[in-house]
């Protein structure tokens, strides 16, 4: 789990919104990994991650970002 300076978490909270931004915009790849294992496990935190990321979806220099966006977006089935 990503240390927070900011965030008192706790295992149950630990892929809040704001904690998901820090491990997009600081951290390390043990961080995303640790992400990634949540977003294919949890569908909150899948949906989550989509939110956050859409605000920046169209920023060309937020690449962590675009990067998120597109691989939850590549898990969700296509029709």
């Amino acid at each position: 789990m990503m240390w927070h300076r900011h965030l008192d978490l706790t295992p149950e909270t630990e892929f809040i919104l704001p904690a998901i931004d820090d491990i997009i915009r600081y951290g390390m790849w043990i961080d995303w990994a640790e992400l990634r294992e949540a977003v294919l496990v949890d569908q909150t935190v899948r949906d989550d991650v989509t939110r956050l990321c859409s605000y920046f979806k169209q920023e060309p220099y937020d690449q962590r970002y675009n990067f998120w966006y597109k691989y939850v977006q590549s898990l969700e089935p296509t029709s």
